[in-house]
C-alpha cells in the first residue's frame, strides 16, 4: 500500500517519510487514534516505503518486488500478529499464523481500513472476543531470532496491541526494550488506556488524528462518484471516521428508515397511542433481526445525542439537519430521571431479538413501558 493510498493524513506521511530519509526510525511505535483513521493503512504504507528499492521523497514505487509483495501481505521480512479466538476451523489453541490466509484476505480486500467488529465477523467468530495470547509472543521471538530475507529491517506489526494477553505482553518487554538489531516495531491501538504501562513506556507514541472532514469528503465522491452534495450529511455524522462513512453510505437508505420509524414510533409513545402501536410493531416485527436490532441501536445513538443538547453541547452532535432538529426537540424528554432506563430497555431488546424472542411481543413491551419513561419529569 502506498502513502498516496491513505486518506489525509498527510502531516503523518511526512513524519514518517523524513524518519526514514533521516535514518532515525524508532524501533518501537505505537500508531493509536479512533477507529476509522488509517492506522493500519499508515503502518502498511510505511513498512512498504522501507521495503522499496526505488522510493522517492513522496512515496513508495509500488512496482518494485519488494512493494508488490508488501501490497500482497506475502513479504518474507514483515509479520502481522493480531487478535484471534477458535473458529470452526481453529477449534483449539487460536494463534496469529493459523489465520495469516484470512488475515492477508480481510486486510487486502478493505484496503488496509480494518475494524476489530469486522474482523470477528470475516472470521465468523459470532460473540467471541479475540486475545493476542502467548503462542504468538513465543512466535515474535522464533521469528526475530533469524535474519532478515530481502531488506535490512524486519517489521513486527501487532494490530489491537490492547488485545494483548498479560503474559504475552510480559514476553515481549525485552523484545521490545532491546530488539534484535535493524528491527521494527509498529504497534496499533484505538484504547491507550488499556495497554500495559509498560508496553507503552516502551514505544515511540505516534497519535492518528481523525480524518479531516474536507478530505473524507474528497475520499468519498472519489471514490463512489458522487456530488460533494450528496455525501455531505454522511460526512459530518461519520466525524473522520472513514469505516463509518461507509457504512452510512452503503446503508444510507436503511439509516433514513430508521429514523422515520423511530421518530414515529416515539411520537407514537408521547401520546400513548396504544392501537397505533400494536399496528407499528407489527410492521417492525417483519422487517428482520437485523435490521431491528440496527433500529433500536440507532435508538440508541439517537438518544445519546439527546443528551449533548440537554447539556448544552449542541456543536457535538453529529446528525443530519432533520435528524438533529427532531433530537434537539425530542431531548426534552430523555434526561438524567429516564436515560439510563431507556438505554437499558433497548439494550435488552437487543439481546432478546438476538436470543430469538418474538419481536413484536418485545417492541410492544418496550412501547408500553417507553410511554411510561417519556412522562417522567427531569
Amino acid at each position: 500500500m502506498r502513502f498516496s493510498e491513505v486518506i489525509g493524513q498527510q502531516t503523518l506521511k511526512n513524519q514518517l517519510i523524513q524518519s526514514v530519509s533521516d535514518g532515525r526510525i524508532s524501533h518501537a511505535q505505537l500508531f493509536w487514534g479512533p477507529a476509522g483513521s488509517g492506522k493500519l493503512a499508515l503502518a502498511l504504507s510505511y513498512s512498504q516505503y522501507i521495503f522499496c528499492k526505488n522510493k522517492t521523497r513522496e512515496d513508495s514505487c509500488g512496482v518494485c518486488p519488494s512493494c508488490q509483495r508488501v501490497a500482497k501481505l506475502v513479504h518474507p521480512d514483515l509479520h502481522f500478529f493480531y487478535p484471534t479466538t477458535t473458529t470452526k476451523k481453529v477449534k483449539k489453541d487460536p494463534e496469529s499464523k493459523l489465520f495469516a490466509e484470512e488475515w492477508r484476505k480481510y486486510v487486502v480486500e478493505s484496503k488496509g481500513y480494518v475494524s476489530l467488529q469486522h474482523w470477528y465477523d470475516f472470521l465468523g467468530v459470532e460473540n467471541k472476543q479475540g486475545t493476542i495470547f502467548v503462542r504468538d509472543a513465543a512466535e515474535i521471538n522464533r521469528l526475530l531470532s533469524y535474519k532478515a530475507y530481502e531488506g535490512e529491517t524486519k517489521i513486527v506489526v501487532i494490530w489491537m496491541v490492547e488485545k494483548l494477553h498479560v503474559t504475552a505482553a510480559n514476553k515481549l518487554l525485552k523484545l521490545l526494550e532491546e530488539p534484535p538489531d535493524k528491527t521494527l516495531f509498529l504497534l496499533i491501538a484505538e484504547e491507550t488506556d488499556q495497554i500495559l504501562t509498560t508496553i507503552k513506556s516502551r514505544t515511540y507514541q505516534v497519535k492518528i488524528p481523525r480524518i479531516a472532514e474536507s478530505e473524507l469528503l474528497a475520499a468519498l465522491t472519489t471514490t463512489y462518484d458522487r456530488r460533494q452534495a450528496d455525501v455531505k450529511d454522511i460526512v459530518v455524522t461519520a466525524h473522520g471516521n472513514w469505516l463509518e462513512a461507509v457504512r452510512l453510505y452503503e446503508n444510507a437508505e436503511d439509516e433514513k428508515e430508521n429514523f422515520h420509524h423511530f421518530q414515529h414510533w416515539m411520537r407514537l409513545c408521547y401520546r400513548g397511542a396504544v392501537n397505533e402501536l400494536i399496528d407499528f410493531c407489527g410492521v417492525i416485527a417483519g422487517i428482520g433481526r437485523e435490521k431491528q436490532k440496527s433500529f433500536l441501536n440507532y435508538g440508541l445513538h439517537l438518544m445519546r445525542n439527546t443528551l449533548m443538547f440537554n447539556h448544552h453541547l449542541s456543536k457535538t452532535v453529529r446528525l443530519p439537519a432533520e435528524e438533529s432538529e427532531f433530537t434537539r426537540k425530542f431531548s426534552a424528554f430523555v434526561h438524567h430521571n429516564n436515560i439510563g432506563q431507556i438505554s437499558s430497555l433497548f439494550e435488552e431488546g437487543i439481546i432478546h431479538i438476538e436470543r430469538n424472542g418474538y419481536a413484536q411481543l418485545i417492541f410492544m413491551d418496550t412501547s408500553l413501558q417507553m410511554i411510561t419513561l417519556l412522562k417522567i419529569k427531569a
